[in-house]
């Protein structure tokens, strides 16, 4: 008796394991829903990234020093993201998105957008983040194409943005 009851929880484990899988897959490879407030107080939402376009989320902390650092070398290579999106995203409180803006002046970019996504944690809890910064890329149909969840490497980003068609 104990040997059937120890099959049917296996089997029922698997079974789990193999319904759960493939959906968290999928669910992976798309862009979530989401919205954010920017620095101006106007909200940005998933309905507001250009199709036409591959995505670079970045999902950072104003006072992480590996998100500095990460910055800092996007920034020094920004004519390399004139053709795509930077969705730069934050759980810190709108004061930090402001000053953020101001110390990298991202309002001079067009294709740049800054939030925080505070008190809704919309990334944090979809990629199941615990640390930051966060890196991913998406291609103009919004499929994923990478994604860091440590270090970014900014030339790696800058090639895989070049593939993209």
């Amino acid at each position: 008796m104990l040997r059937i009851k120890c099959s049917f929880l296996s089997a029922i484990i698997a079974s789990l394991f193999f319904v759960i899988l493939p959906v968290s897959k999928v669910l992976s490879q798309t862009l979530p829903s989401f919205q954010m407030q920017l620095a101006n107080g106007q909200t940005y939402t998933s309905k507001n990234v250009l199709p036409a376009k591959p995505l670079v989320l970045i999902y950072f902390a104003p006072d992480c020093d590996h998100c500095t650092i990460l910055m800092d070398a996007i920034f020094k290579k920004i004519d390399q993201f004139k053709s795509s999106q930077i969705v730069m995203v934050t759980f810190k409180p709108l004061d930090e998105v402001v000053d953020f803006e101001k110390h990298y002046q991202t309002s001079k970019y067009q294709n740049i957008k800054v939030g925080t996504e505070k008190p809704m944690f919309y990334f944090k809890n979809y990629y199941q983040l615990v640390n930051t910064p966060f890196t991913a890329l998406y291609d103009k149909k919004g499929k994923l194409i990478a994604s860091y969840k440590k270090e970014t490497p900014v030339d790696e980003l800058i090639r895989q943005l070049k593939m993209i068609k």
